[in-house]
């Protein structure tokens, strides 16, 4: 099949199919053992104002074409954005050559073929937004106003935006699965200032969705970015202690996600985890647990199948606070000596379990005093060792109440100790990403101050 290189007309699934074909009779026509390819269309829609006036107005249109050749162990890649049909046979044609050169890898090839998800659900990821330039626009205006007209002290703006995207991936390889599924994401935010002179602060808040019509309004979004703003005016610095730390759910995702990071097959295989050969040890405290949902209709982190054409499937990957095996991809398992988990290209909604009945309200008073974490700043964060620390912003917090916002602070410990000492999850779950967790009480940290 040829397609016109540019042509603006949105393919369908079963053209990009037919790409995947053409490239894989190529590859095989070329005398490839073995081939995969991944084509992907995405268009978008983004907007920004800032103080009522449009800054920033973006349309998006992009495509791509990968793929992968191997001949018994040697593996060659190539990609285009080309669809025509002597770009794509001219891709193919590079990762053959490239192929030709390259060491042999013996954990190198396809995923087993039997692995292959053979009747993928549809988790209704798809919810386009048939939203005008000039729609998105009021729509940011209307949330930026209402953040500035919560409260006279809001004085300024970084501004509100609208983003919508739609995308279509399909992947295939020469086992004979050819699979793919159109999504979509939906983003709504607003970020204000307040204050005046040395005491000038900003804050944010945001909502995304797969389906539009499930975000916050725009006049919701700007208020709740006021009021954060509005809270953390009159901070104070901290004398260097010990004490008690609560990480909001947005935070909290990020402790998460370095815990994934390091028990990813890539960081086990390369020894570069402080989680090394951590499976079937005791790495939370007691009763906490993490599973993996991958069928989750509308969320964030869905996907019937993963990057190899692998089935996804339900996991529970912490148990009573033991971790029950890695994050793996069919070359991190062979290099591990293990099977895949089905997790080429990350995991799939992961769903921390509340440890406690109660959200916020529940944990700070858990907590007494010590120190409420609401934004983090740098890249403190050494996977390797788990060597942890960040400059952070929040609140401090005695006799289970907010007593001021606090600023110029560092908090620090080892990610080791941070996740045998949490005390509570809260029930107050953020969804908006593949990381669905609460509130996280820490028993303690180094606070760095004055």
């Amino acid at each position: 099949m040829a397609v016109v290189p540019n042509s603006p007309l949105r393919l369908t699934q079963e053209d990009l199919e037919s790409i995947i074909r053409l490239s894989l009779d190529e590859a095989r026509l070329r005398g490839a053992s073995q081939a995969e390819a991944a084509v992907s269309q995405d268009t978008g829609l983004s907007v920004g104002v800032r103080l009522g006036e449009v800054e920033t107005l973006e349309h998006q249109r992009d495509r791509s074409m990968g793929i992968t050749v191997y001949f018994g162990q040697r593996k060659g890649s190539a990609s285009t954005a080309d669809f025509s049909l002597d770009a794509v046979r001219s891709a193919v044609a590079k990762a053959c050559s490239i192929a030709r050169f390259t060491a042999e890898d013996g954990c190198s090839g396809l995923a087993d073929p039997e692995l292959m998800a053979q009747a993928p659900p549809n988790l209704d990821l798809a919810h386009p937004w048939d939203v005008s330039a000039d729609e998105a626009i009021d729509i940011a205006k209307a949330c930026e106003a209402a953040a500035l007209g919560f409260d006279t002290r809001i004085n300024n703006s970084e501004g509100a935006s609208v983003a919508t995207h739609r995308g279509l991936h399909v992947y295939g390889n020469s086992h004979g699965f050819v699979g793919g599924y159109p999504t979509t994401s939906h983003t709504l935010s607003c970020v204000v200032l307040a204050g005046s002179g040395e005491d000038m602060q900003r804050d944010y808040w945001y909502s995304s969705s797969r389906d539009w019509r499930d975000l916050e309004s725009g006049e919701s979004v700007g208020r709740e970015s006021a009021r954060r703003t509005l809270a953390r005016l009159g901070p104070r610095k901290l004398s260097t202690r010990r004490a008690g730390v609560l990480f909001v759910p947005e935070i909290a995702r990020g402790l998460i996600g370095h815990f994934v990071a390091a028990i990813r097959g890539s960081s086990q295989y390369r020894q570069s985890s402080f989680l090394l050969n951590a499976a079937g040890k005791q790495v939370f405290p007691a009763g906490f647990s993490i599973a993996e949902r991958p069928h989750i209709p509308k969320a964030m982190g869905s996907a019937p199948f993963d990057e190899e054409g692998v089935a996804t499937r339900d996991r529970e990957l912490v148990v009573d606070g033991v971790l029950t095996g890695y994050v793996l991809s069919s070359y991190s398992a062979r290099k591990l000596g293990l099977s895949t988990t089905g997790n080429a290209g990350g995991s799939h909604n992961l769903l921390v379990a509340p440890t406690v009945e109660g959200g916020f309200d529940r944990l700070l008073a858990t907590l007494g005093t010590g120190l409420v974490v609401t934004e983090l700043m740098g890249q403190g964060v050494n996977t390797v060792t788990g060597d942890y620390s960040r400059g952070a912003a929040g609140f401090w917090v005695e006799n289970g109440e907010l007593q001021y916002p606090v600023a110029e602070i560092t908090i620090a410990g080892n990610l080791t100790d941070m996740l045998r000492g949490i005390v509570a999850v809260g029930d107050d779950i953020d969804t908006r990403g593949g990381v669905r967790v609460g509130s996280v009480l820490l028993d303690e940290m180094t606070i760095a101050g004055e």
